[in-house]
């Protein structure tokens, strides 16, 4: 993949600006990456925290060749190309489903998908936020999120970050797009997940919670829950939560 990094100084969200680039007939691999976002945005319409300097705000446009049913394992890929960026810079994150990255179950990264129609057919675009200080974060997250510099206890700024990023999501996505890519991605997001298999979590849904132990991927992303009556259920988009033993039992 051929990489074209636009740089803003100020942006109301990167993914909204690739989205836009994309219905212009942006080629595959247009990167849109900001010092600042005021709009910035996470799942469900949340916001994402996007201070100047503070973080790694940016977005791509890839228009990849995958059956409607694989477009999930998208998402999954870029969680696999942050993974190994952030082991590159010697930290030692984990991948929950679908879309944090965490160290020590405090989130470092988040990746929102999203898909517009243009005059040259599907187009996925694939943002990612990397918290690159953690200096001026909000009270509400301040314990829950954590930062490159916190990790590493040194600073990195995002056009350093992009450039490992870049190599790796192009590695990854080369697979992905390959004959057996589906189940390869698979693969590889499992490897890295402590989530994928034997975690016990609470899934928040749209109109319900339910618990149950985690038992992999099924072949479009979705998660497996095993729950505590032995039912399967797949899950296809909810929050999930880490649930710690009761030390009273």
């Amino acid at each position: 993949m051929n990489f074209k990094i636009l740089r803003f100084e100020i942006i109301d969200s990167t993914n909204t600006e690739a989205i836009k680039q994309a219905k212009l007939g942006a080629d595959e691999g247009v990167c849109i990456v900001a010092r600042e976002q005021t709009a910035g945005r996470g799942r469900h319409g949340r916001t994402w925290n996007s201070a100047a300097a503070n973080g790694l705000y940016f977005s791509i446009v890839l228009r990849p060749s995958l059956k409607m049913r694989f477009l999930p394992l998208v998402t999954l890929m870029m969680g696999v190309a942050v993974h190994d960026t952030l082991i590159e810079l010697g930290i030692k994150p984990d991948i929950k489903w679908v879309n944090d990255i965490l160290v020590n179950e405090k989130k470092i990264s988040g990746i929102l998908a999203e898909t517009v129609d243009t005059s040259k057919g599907l187009a996925v675009i694939v943002g990612v936020g990397i918290n690159l200080r953690s200096s001026n974060f909000p009270p509400e997250i301040a314990d829950i999120a954590t930062s490159v510099k916190t990790e590493i206890g040194k600073s990195i700024t995002s056009e350093e970050i992009s450039v490992i990023l870049t190599r790796f999501l192009g590695y990854f996505y080369d697979i992905l797009s390959g004959e057996n890519g589906p189940h390869e991605i698979r693969s590889e997001w499992q490897k890295r997940s402590s989530y994928a298999v034997g975690k016990n979590v609470r899934i928040v849904l749209e109109n319900e919670a339910i618990t149950g132990v985690t038992d992999g991927l099924e072949v479009n992303g979705a998660l497996r829950l095993k729950t505590p009556k032995g039912e399967l259920k797949v899950i296809q988009a909810g929050d999930v939560e880490q649930l710690r033993p009761n030390p009273s039992g």
